[in-house]
């Protein structure tokens, strides 16, 4: 089966992952299924629900923007911090293929709430506020990179903390997130999304984090973005 008919056939299937609380998957048809769910936040600080995805607000505001910048220079470390719009190149693995990309975060940009409609969330994000956090992934290597994914990007909140993120399973326009295209050689770009949630208009997503491999979501083990 092919990746886009996989893709058409998962449309409408949302997860909305609470860290260190409950994992709630919701359906287009309005049946949830509710599980608890390991934390996975940084023990020094307050975590927020988490989720990923990518997308196209019609109004907002953005902090940061533009288009990906030349890495810094040499290989990013754990717990380093890049003003957003600046590139972090690091080691990345995507089961067993392995590599080297710059991953820069370009926007972080507020959206409505209306945004979330389509994913049925109902009372689950009431009072929330979506945000939309923007990145690059550049191929600065020399392995085919062709259909991996690269997730575990998620936004962050003012005082540091994690925000909730919204995990998409299927065709989100305003915030898509896709596997890397075929031919994905040293050189080749590709945009990406991630959802995170506010939990109320006084709070802001203000940055954003990456803490795949070979990083972590343990305090200082991952990248950040402000």
């Amino acid at each position: 089966m092919s990746t886009n008919t996989m893709r058409r056939a998962a449309t409408g299937v949302i997860g909305l992952a609470v860290a260190g609380t409950l994992t709630l998957t919701g359906c287009k048809n309005g049946n949830e299924e509710v599980a608890p769910a390991q934390s996975s936040a940084p023990a020094a600080q307050p975590s927020t629900p988490e989720g990923y995805g990518s997308a196209q607000p019609s109004t907002g505001a953005s902090t940061g923007g533009g288009g990906a910048a030349a890495p810094s220079g040499g290989t990013a470390k754990a717990g380093q911090t890049f003003k957003i719009g600046e590139a972090a190149q690091f080691p990345f693995k995507s089961g067993s293929t392995t590599g080297d990309i710059a991953l820069t975060v370009t926007a972080v940009e507020q959206g409505q709430a209306s945004d979330l409609d389509a994913l049925k969330l109902g009372d689950k994000v009431k009072g929330m506020v979506p945000y939309f956090v923007r990145y690059t992934v550049k191929n600065v290597g020399t392995t085919d990179l062709s259909f991996s994914s690269v997730g575990h990007v998620k936004g962050t909140l003012s005082d540091g903390s994690e925000a909730q993120e919204v995990s998409v399973i299927g065709d989100y326009a305003k915030c898509p997130h896709e596997s890397l295209p075929k031919g994905f050689t040293n050189g080749k770009t590709q945009t990406g999304c991630a959802i995170a949630l506010a939990p109320s208009a006084q709070t802001k997503v203000a940055g954003a984090m990456y803490w795949g491999d070979p990083f972590g979501l343990a305090q200082g083990k991952a990248l950040y973005w402000k």
